[in-house]
């Protein structure tokens, strides 16, 4: 089952996010906390969207945290998945799939024409799974990123 992540959802959401984090090798990269993600989940002006993957009996086994792009080519929104994750225990149970599901058909619904993510280059089974539902990488574009000192020499 897919539904809207609530505020109750926030403790699952913050151990997961730190899950994710710990499986791309990169924990001590996580500095989110409780409520900087109720803020920008529940706040008065959203900056992302959550769905949780609950099993039949309630337990939750995956998230997706999202928000919406804009393409200036097509003149319309899209959705940047910001985080798929599944635990362990229930993957190979479809739940990543219904997330990705939903999220298309959020799209569609909303007349948006995209659904983009990153992925890790060496982070295979995702990628397998990713191109099995029709995804196809962008080789042609490379992310770039500006954080920490950076960021902050450039800003100032």
């Amino acid at each position: 089952m897919i539904r809207n992540a609530t505020v109750d959802d926030l403790p699952e959401i913050l151990a997961m996010i730190r899950e994710l984090a710990e499986y791309e090798k990169a924990l001590d990269e996580v500095r989110a906390t409780e409520d900087q993600l109720r803020d920008a989940l529940f706040g008065p002006a959203p900056a992302a969207y959550a769905h949780i993957a609950e099993t039949p009996d309630g337990e939750v086994v995956g998230f997706a945290v999202w928000f919406l792009n804009f393409s200036t080519w097509r003149g319309v929104h899209g959705i940047y998945l910001e985080d798929l994750y599944v635990r362990p225990s229930a993957r190979g149970g479809g739940h990543g799939k219904a997330l990705l599901a939903e999220l298309a058909r959020t799209c569609v619904r909303r007349g948006y024409q995209r659904l983009e993510w990153s992925v890790l280059k060496w982070n295979r089974p995702s990628i397998d799974f990713y191109e099995a539902l029709g995804a196809r990488p962008q080789e042609e574009w490379d992310v770039y990123r500006l954080t920490d000192d950076a960021l902050e020499k450039l800003g100032s």
